[in-house]
């Protein structure tokens, strides 16, 4: 919970010990005040009576990690606007799984502290006040861009509809030239070439993740006369990532004969 004049508080869960301290110092340089904690059952009777503005929990963790806490956490009520960020491994897989499972954030620990915690502020501060762009990259107030070396696409498309935003994502990775239209949150139409829908959102998340390069700009306010996207971005990042694992997989068989 953030009250004006006072720190915000973080409930860091993780077993490593060395890790947690270093962190918990780097998120204290931020201004933040921690409580560190290696086990997350312990974490959670702590919530009555003592709600932080944000809880920051390894996916890896012996008994339970952040995946099964973001949903016990938020299935009740009077927490489902509690921040849960996950600290894992930095895989695309990994970041998949962590939104599906309702975390609001994911973070690649294996990233230096003062670079961790850094993250966590922008997420903190541009949930408490309102999606702010500017907090996020130094871009003017009608767009976001950046580089999708340093920001992967399906990281993008979820800070966007977590922030409930309506604009056109532009994308431009190797060959792909395309455009994603964001309606409250949601995809609703999808053009890459001569692809729509579904289909054309699948394409560029692939695509996207195997250059794992490119640049990206969101124009806020900017809408489709049209809806061809007719499934979650959830579902189609996790058919996109299963087709590239299995292309993956087909090349590297293929090379092996």
């Amino acid at each position: 919970m953030m009250l004006p004049g006072r720190p915000a508080k973080i409930l860091l869960i993780d077993s490593n010990v060395y890790f947690s301290k270093r962190l918990s110092d780097a998120l204290k340089r931020e201004g933040f005040e921690v409580k560190a904690c290696t086990q997350a059952s312990f974490a959670l009777t702590t919530l009555e009576y003592d709600t932080p503005a944000a809880i920051l929990c390894s996916t890896n963790m012996r008994e339970m990690g952040a995946l099964e806490l973001a949903r016990i956490v938020h299935a009740d009520s009077k927490n489902t606007g509690l921040l849960i960020i996950a600290l894992g491994d930095g895989s695309q897989r990994a970041l998949m799984e962590a939104f599906q499972a309702g975390c609001d954030d994911y973070i690649d620990r294996s990233l230096q502290p003062a670079v961790l915690a850094t993250h966590v502020k922008n997420i903190i501060v541009s949930k408490a006040d309102g999606f702010q762009p500017t907090q996020m990259l130094a871009q003017d107030e009608t767009s976001l861009s950046g580089s999708l070396t340093h920001h992967d696409l399906p990281g993008v498309m979820q800070m966007l509809g977590h922030a409930h935003q309506t604009g056109a994502l532009h994308i431009n990775a190797g060959e792909t030239d395309a455009v994603l239209f964001f309606d409250a949150g949601e995809v609703a139409h999808a053009e890459c070439g001569n692809l729509f829908g579904d289909e054309a959102v699948i394409h560029i998340l692939k695509n996207c993740v195997d250059n794992n390069s490119g640049v990206y700009k969101f124009v806020y306010g900017v809408t489709s006369p049209q809806r061809t996207v007719l499934r979650s971005a959830t579902d189609l990042m996790l058919d996109a990532m299963r087709e590239f694992d299995e292309s993956a997989r087909d090349t590297a068989e293929t090379e092996l004969q």
